[in-house]
């Protein structure tokens, strides 16, 4: 209002009109001395005061008297460094400054005090400024009140934001979700913006441990010190005397200095730069959960008012901390009943303990975190404990799979032993005398908890935890862990006894298997036809060193049937109710063979994941065929002659002798002694097979066999075509009688099969003109070997060189396709001689 008036006093001045209707200053103060809350004066061109109010004067501290003839900066001091160039500017342009602001300390007062000061020129009667008029109105009351008021609405704002920051800490509390770790931070920010802090800390006491433990954190810090699961013991914790006393307290450099050397906490967090810490208790009722703390950089950084407002904020923080931590709880709970009820599912239902254990593995990360599990089975026979990692990220590491440890040698075996969960600490690791104890030390194992597996029938072992954690595994832990070893103890003791029911039938299983699958690829060759004298002659042999063990060598050519003359001799012999076990040496990569004959352990060879049970084996107390067996690497003979002479041998990778009882018939269609004298088999091994010879009559030996083959091969193929062939022209049958056969009776067999493919009727139309009689009118000169030679590329040259096949050569030949390609390479027949 004061400004507003020394307005109107300005506008009133200006209709006055000319200045000379005031020729003298005195006339000018006479027309405004009674304006008791204006301040009036006039200045020369020298800024010398001429005339001045009461009022004016009463502001500068100075009586009016004491005003004229001295200048304005002799009455307003410093201030009138602020006018001077305001008043010079009025005096050159002659145009008035209005509504000036000033602050100032007056050499007369000794406050602060405000004005609104306005200037305007004075003419003379030249029309030149050589006064200047001051208007001033003093406004330092309504400027403290201005200030007072300002003050006022601040602290209100400031409380406003307090309660506010309250306000929005319930209402996440209330509305967010249980996870306290994730919600931590939004309460954090919340306090931030009325209490500055640089860290907030929430942690739990634990009476058990003897020890504050961090629950949840946040910081703006750029290396967070405070992560979640740190542990303070509560001698060395600025939580102790607050939980004690259960009143806030604030905490300056000085009080942290003294818990420097007694708290790591503390001292990284003086290290950061901290100078004050705030914390409040977290109680529900007559019980103390924890701690609210906050932590600033400055070393006043918190008032009354900050605690009073933390204390509020921890009460709401501790209900709904009780809330979390029984939810929290009741979650952990269900989800371990959850897996353990899927664990029992699991265990029920799986005996293999291929499967078992990682099954266990997995069921137990979700109950209780650990780093390395294994479950120990204990043989009572042996007093030794084999161990079984699980499945987990240190198992590669060990190296103790299976491996088994004396029970006096394992903390795995107090546990055991006396019947009782044993928690092992660091030191108690560190003192151990065990090599597997080493090597978890040297994992970073430093906790293990071994839980001893027992049912009705005894003990069955230990299932072990591991963990690179101190004090990794609490008592409240032990509960579920005894739930899930009576589980896992009567799933091992199911299968172990499945598994020695298992391997008890696997023998058997597996000869069972082999037996069907020689049925159905065999059932051709299950009847020898013919009744001429050279093959009446060999079925008198056999029947002769059928009762017998002799060893028996078949020799002959390629399909004349040397596999059904063994077969005929094992079902006359005293081990016909036994297997008849047969291996094609030939058909075998040689890598391969060992494996095949005598069997492998598991991880004996790359690729060997599971323990094979050898030919040897399946053939105990029964018969055990080779065919082709000239065709055995040198390097293998020795171990086959070993097993001829003592009947005992090991599987690869083992070092466990086993004994078997077989009878070994031999078969090849090469000449043994020829590659004995070449040095490609050995002499010892030959004359070990060659008990007994046996040599088998090519098919053109025993022409009188082949119509009554004919017949039987077009009445077997007919009837499995679903075909009526009743009638063989003669002069088919004769031109099949009259040629050489080098592939003998497969040869027939697999040409027979195409005739009654051929054949739409009931007479036989078979392709005569793949065979060519002109050979049987050849001259004697011409040798076996030779004609032998000409059919072949004759047949390369029909099918165009392929081998393989159903319309490939080998199988046009009657041969297998690995005996064909020998047959090429041995008799040099070149790709030019079938292909032009």
């Amino acid at each position: 209002m004061q400004s507003e008036r020394a307005d109107e006093l300005v506008h009133e001045w200006n209709l006055l009109g000319a200045p000379e209707a005031f020729s003298e200053p005195e006339q000018l103060l006479a027309a405004f001395f009674g304006a008791s809350t204006v301040g009036l004066a006039i200045l020369d061109d020298q800024l010398r005061y001429q005339a001045i109010n009461n009022t004016l004067a009463a502001m500068n501290g100075v009586p009016a008297e004491a005003h004229l003839g001295r200048t304005l900066r002799d009455v307003l001091g410093d201030a009138a460094s602020k006018l001077d160039p305001i008043l010079q500017r009025v005096l050159v342009t002659a145009e008035p400054a209005l509504n000036i602001d000033l602050t100032a300390t007056l050499p007369a007062m000794s406050e602060v005090r405000h004005w609104i000061v306005n200037y305007f020129p004075i003419k003379n009667a030249a029309g030149r400024v050589k006064q200047v008029g001051a208007v001033v109105v003093d406004i330092s009351k309504q400027r403290k009140l201005e200030d007072a008021l300002s003050s006022l609405g601040g602290k209100l704002q400031e409380e406003r934001d307090r309660l506010q920051a309250l306000l929005e800490v319930s209402n996440t509390l209330v509305r967010s979700e249980l996870d306290f770790r994730h919600l931590f931070p939004k309460i954090s920010a919340c306090i931030r913006r009325v209490m500055r802090h640089e860290f907030a800390c929430l942690a739990l006491l634990d009476k058990a441990a003897g020890c504050v433990r961090v629950y949840a954190s946040e910081s703006q810090v750029r290396d967070d010190f405070l992560s979640q699961g740190i542990e303070v013991p509560l001698k060395d914790s600025l939580a102790t005397t607050v939980m004690a006393e259960r009143e806030a307290k604030t905490f300056r450099y000085a009080d942290l200095e003294a818990y420097v050397e007694r708290s790591a906490i503390v001292k990284q967090a003086v290290e950061h730069g901290f100078r004050s810490i705030c914390m409040v208790p977290l109680a529900t009722g007559r019980c103390i959960i924890g701690t609210l703390s906050l932590g600033s950089k400055s070393e006043s950084a918190f008032t009354r008012k900050d605690v009073d407002l933390l204390s509020q904020v921890g009460a709401e923080v501790s209900l709904a901390l009780e809330n979390a931590i029984a939810h929290q709880r009741l979650q952990v709970e269900k989800e371990r009943l959850q897996t353990t009820m899927e664990l029992n599912n699991v265990l029920m239902t799986d005996r293999d303990w291929q499967k078992l254990f990682p099954a266990i593995s997995n069921f137990m990360q979700r109950i209780i975190p650990h780093e390395y599990a294994s479950v120990a089975v204990y043989d009572d026979s042996a007093h030794l404990l084999s161990l079984y990692p699980l499945d987990s990220g240190l198992a590669a590491a060990l190296h103790t799979r299976a491996t088994p440890i004396p029970i006096t040698e394992m903390l795995a075996g107090q546990a055991l032993l006396e019947r009782e969960i044993k928690i092992f600490s660091s030191e108690d690791l560190g003192g151990a005398r065990s090599k597997y104890v080493s090597q978890l030390v040297e994992q970073g194992i430093q906790s293990l908890c071994c839980v001893p597996l027992i049912t009705r029938k005894g003990e069955v072992g230990t299932l072990n935890l591991a963990s690179r954690q101190k004090d990794a595994f609490k008592s409240q832990d032990l509960d579920i862990l005894q739930q899930v070893a009576a589980q896992v103890a009567i799933a091992l003791d199911n299968a172990r006894a499945y598994r020695e029911i298992a391997d008890l039938t696997d023998k058997l299983a597996k000869e069972k298997l082999y037996l069907e699958d020689e049925i159905r690829t065999e059932l051709h060759f299950e009847e020898i036809v013919g009744e001429s004298a050279p093959l009446k002659r060999v079925l008198a042999q056999a029947k002769t060193v059928a009762p017998s063990d002799a060893t028996t060598l078949i020799l002959g050519e390629t399909g004349t049937g040397k596999e059904l003359i063994a077969r005929a001799i094992h079902r006359m012999s005293s081990r016909k109710d036994a297997s008849f076990i047969k291996l094609n040496c030939a058909a075998i990569p040689t890598g391969l063979l060992e494996s095949e004959l005598f069997g492998h352990e598991r991880g004996a060879f790359t690729g060997a994941i599971s323990q094979k049970i050898g030919r040897l084996e399946l053939a105990d107390q029964g018969t055990l065929f080779l065919d082709e067996v000239g065709d055995i690497p040198l390097e293998l003979q020795p171990k086959l002659l070993r097993v001829l002479q003592d009947h005992e041998f090991e599987r690869l990778g083992s070092t466990r002798t086993l004994r078997v009882n077989i009878r070994l018939i031999a078969a090849t269609n090469r000449d043994l002694a020829k590659a004995v004298a070449e040095r490609d088999f050995r002499s010892d091994l030959y004359y070990r097979l060659n008990v007994f010879p046996i040599r088998m009559p090519p098919l053109r030996d025993r022409r009188d066999d082949i119509p009554l083959l004919v017949r039987y091969f077009v009445q077997k193929f007919a009837r499995k075509m679903n075909k009526q062939v009743d009638t063989i022209p003669s002069e088919t049958m004769n031109s099949l009688v009259g040629w050489e056969w080098p592939g003998n009776v497969r040869e027939l067999e697999n040409f027979m099969e195409r005739s009654v493919i051929l054949s739409d009727g009931a007479v036989l139309r078979a392709p005569l003109a793949e065979l060519s009689t002109s050979e049987s009118g050849s001259p004697v000169t011409d040798t076996l070997v030779d004609l032998e030679r000409q059919h072949i590329i004759r047949v390369l040259r029909e099918t165009g060189g392929v081998i393989a096949g159903s319309h490939g050569a080998a199988s046009r030949l009657g041969m297998k396709r690995t005996t064909l390609q020998s047959r090429i390479i041995k008799m040099k027949i070149s790709r030019e001689e079938y292909e032009h």
